[in-house]
């Protein structure tokens, strides 16, 4: 690992609200809850600290003792805050969650409107501190979901990375529910005219099958998300498809999810390099595709986020990175693993995830 690389996340950490175990929120409520704190940014700055990255956080929070809590939290899990804004305006945004079990999917019902996030402006955050001595910019899809505010601030965001010769990774996790802060325009046309301007300074892109066609317009063969079936040969097509529109990417990434049920998923995901005009898939067996199956699933919130933490780490790692497959091997093994975790934090050491990247998925106990 090189000790002078420094990543930068930008995006909403919010409180969730959890139901017990898979109670619905019916049976949960009023009553006792779980509260912790979430975010795609968020998520992918602690799985790169844990894994021993520098990392800083950058957000807008409200100044009031939940923001201290929210601070300490990160702080304890070695994420860099001081670029923290502290608002005079909005507040803290919360999602509820009900835990899906068999059939029954997952519920998420979003309370976002308002955060401080959402309310600030570009102008607002000290951008020349934000990126002096950073390599590795990331982002989410979610983050101009919010607002036109915080559309524009990832636009100029993204750009000022660029200027700062960082590298930038966007993950297009396409939301529909939060798509709406322009009347006049659909979900998807806003969400994919908003991303045309920031893919133009994106280095590494990241979805699924879901968010290419969402987000971007371009769909992978016949694959139908609710069949579990995943039509595995377009993928490295609707890469070619996306290099096409935005030729100065070097990496498009895919994770690849089979949803037998919401307990019940296979999972695993293709990177497309650009330079070498070639798709890899991990996980692998003799040189064959064979998804990890994850048949008892703790928690999959945040399973795209730690996919999107663990291959930037892999891209900067000097082992990890000597080829396309082990980065992508290391990714898909690391964020198999967040399945086994409760909450949107994947806390999965770097030797773990090796660990299962070559081939020790027994789970028995380590003594």
């Amino acid at each position: 690992m090189e000790t002078t690389q420094k990543v930068v996340t930008f995006g909403e950490i919010m409180a969730r609200i959890s139901m017990p175990g898979f109670q619905r929120f019916a049976q949960s409520l009023p009553g006792t809850v779980d509260f912790t704190f979430a975010g795609a940014e968020a998520n992918v700055a602690v799985s790169l600290a844990l894994f021993g990255l520098p990392v800083e956080f950058v957000t807008a929070l409200p100044n009031n003792p939940l923001t201290e809590a929210c601070l300490a939290k990160l702080r304890s899990l070695s994420v860099g805050v001081t670029h923290i804004l502290k608002a005079k305006q909005g507040r803290l945004g919360a999602y509820y969650v009900e835990t899906g079990a068999n059939q029954r999917p997952s519920t998420v019902v979003y309370d976002r409107d308002y955060s401080s996030i959402a309310l600030a402006k570009p102008e607002d955050y000290d951008w020349d501190a934000v990126f002096s001595g950073v390599s590795w910019f990331h982002i989410s899809g979610i983050t101009p979901a919010l607002s036109k505010n915080a559309a524009d601030t990832a636009e100029y965001a993204v750009k000022r990375a660029k200027a700062a010769g960082a590298s930038v990774s966007f993950d297009l996790n396409f939301r529909k529910k939060l798509w709406n802060w322009d009347a006049q325009k659909a979900p998807r046309e806003l969400a994919r005219e908003t991303a045309a301007r920031i893919m133009p300074y994106v280095d590494v892109v990241i979805g699924n099958e879901e968010d290419a066609d969402d987000v971007l317009g371009i769909k992978a063969g016949t694959t139908d998300v609710t069949s579990g079936k995943l039509d595995l040969e377009k993928y490295p097509d609707v890469a070619r498809q996306i290099v096409k529109k935005f030729p100065q990417l070097r990496y498009a990434a895919f994770t690849l999810r089979e949803s037998i049920s919401a307990t019940h998923n296979n999972w695993g995901a293709m990177l497309y390099d650009v330079n070498a005009e070639k798709a890899v898939f991990a996980p692998e067996t003799d040189g064959v595709y064979r998804p990890y199956e994850i048949r008892n699933i703790v928690d999959r919130i945040g399973g795209g986020d730690s996919f999107s933490a663990a291959l930037i780490y892999a891209l900067i790692d000097r082992d990890l990175s000597s080829t396309g497959l082990r980065a992508l091997s290391f990714a898909a093994a690391a964020s198999c693993l967040c399945h086994s975790v409760y909450g949107d934090f994947n806390f999965i050491k770097k030797e773990e995830a090796i660990t299962l990247m070559e081939g020790n998925a027994s789970g028995r106990v380590s003594r």
